[in-house]
């Protein structure tokens, strides 16, 4: 069996990789597999360090039975009768991925996505959430704390820098421990409130990083009865809202079921908290059957009411989705960019009228050693399986079996439904 890492280049942050060298020379101690790698000079992982276990490094992975990825693969890459897994972000009918499903169903190839490998329960089982989660409370921190200096306010964490600039997880908590000190000694002069929509891998993330201050925990009840100026300012709060703080049945009594089976019968009430939030982390799954849970109408209705919002971490990052200031997508070189309420306009970078949104959509990449050594040493577990005769025959175990999204070119049965978006495309 012959595996292919294909390099990633989606943009030049982007260094992560799905397996590491140092699975991979475990998966090699224990089976027949051959891997071939993909030189890249950005990746997190040098080359070296793949041919150091055995690896060989090749532009040329036409010879592999298997070609695995991180990112969206570019459509000119696929050849015909090949196996691909990758996070293809297509199962929603994303408008811009259609061509890859396109091109795969013509050339007959097999794509497994990640996003679908999935237990009894529907979790996700091979994921970077948690990573996207720290990366994306760091960058939420860096970005109070510019916007507190932009408008002349002294703070503690004016100290945090980019998740980028850390490299390592370990390196930040280095400095956060020193930010914590700071906020225990009095350092912070008004109390902090941050905002967690969300309870699954992405927000755990997120709570790992906050909980290296010195914190307290609301519920949304205590929240909105809160008086912010009793709290105090040697620790920071954070709340963590779960669907039925999010919102509320349009007749009748919130039923988590029903909610996610037929969420056209709800509505959002989560504005009722955002007056007593300083940064609010969205890392929910969304799509456009679910209502959103900030509109930008309500930002300029009600300006003089959120002026302590500073900091929205669109970790979810749906373009106008649930958050829908959220008007594009940003990358690691320049993240943020200012929602304008007044305007309905955003500008770039941190300085500006309106709360700073965070939206890259590759988080993880900018701790991409750690995130992806996370990420492979779950992926190792299946990649054995994944045998060209296995994939042909889908004699593959049922959480690889619910991630095959096309096989030998045809949708699979639960991937139907995205014909409808394939045509919409071809319009």
């Amino acid at each position: 069996m012959k595996i292919g890492i294909r390099r990633e280049d989606k943009n030049i942050w982007e260094g992560r990789v799905p397996l590491v060298p140092a699975d991979i020379e475990e998966i090699k101690q224990k089976h027949e597999i051959e891997f071939i790698v993909q030189p890249s000079t950005i990746r997190a992982f040098k080359d070296s360090e793949f041919e150091q276990v055995g690896c060989s490094v090749s532009e040329d992975l036409s010879d592999c039975d298997l070609i695995i990825a991180v990112k969206e693969i570019p459509v000119d890459f696929f050849k015909e009768n090949k196996n691909y897994l990758f996070f293809s972000h297509t199962i929603k009918g994303q408008k811009e991925n259609m061509q890859i499903l396109k091109i795969m169903m013509e050339k007959n190839s097999t794509l497994l996505d990640y996003e679908k490998i999935v237990d009894d329960n529907n979790k996700r089982i091979v994921f970077f959430g948690k990573y996207a989660g720290i990366a994306g409370m760091i960058d939420s921190f860096y970005a109070y704390g510019q916007k507190l200096k932009f408008e002349g306010i002294d703070s503690p964490f004016q100290k945090v820098k980019h998740a980028f600039d850390y490299k390592e997880v370990s390196k930040a908590k280095v400095n956060f421990a020193e930010i914590a000190e700071k906020i225990k000694n009095g350092e912070q002069k008004f109390p902090v409130i941050i905002g967690i929509a969300g309870y699954g891998n992405v927000s755990k993330g997120s709570q790992e990083i906050i909980d290296l201050f010195p914190c307290k925990e609301l519920t949304p009840r205590e929240l909105v009865a809160v008086d912010k100026s009793t709290l105090s300012t040697n620790c920071i709060y954070k709340v963590v809202f779960k669907e039925q703080d999010l919102v509320e049945a349009k007749s009748g009594e919130f039923n988590l079921t029903d909610y996610y089976n037929n969420p056209q019968n709800y509505q959002s009430i989560f504005t009722r908290y955002l007056n007593k939030i300083d940064i609010f982390i969205n890392a929910v799954y969304w799509d456009n059957r679910y209502p959103k849970l900030i509109t930008c109408d309500y930002l300029k209705q009600n300006q003089e009411n959120l002026k302590n919002l500073r900091v929205i971490g669109d970790i979810s990052c749906d373009v106008n989705g649930g958050v829908e200031c959220t008007r594009k997508s940003t990358n690691t070189g320049e993240p943020f960019f200012v929602y304008e309420p007044e305007k309905d306009d955003i500008v770039m970078g941190i300085e500006g009228n309106g709360p700073a949104i965070l939206a890259v959509d590759n988080l993880p990449g900018e701790i991409a050693r750690d995130s992806s050594t996370f990420f492979s040493n779950i992926l190792k577990n299946y990649i054995f399986s994944l045998t060209k005769e296995n994939l042909d025959s889908l004699s593959i175990p049922e959480e690889l079996n619910k991630a095959v999204i096309v096989h030998k070119g045809k949708l699979m049965p639960d991937f139907k439904y995205l014909e409808e978006y394939l045509k919409e495309g071809e319009k």
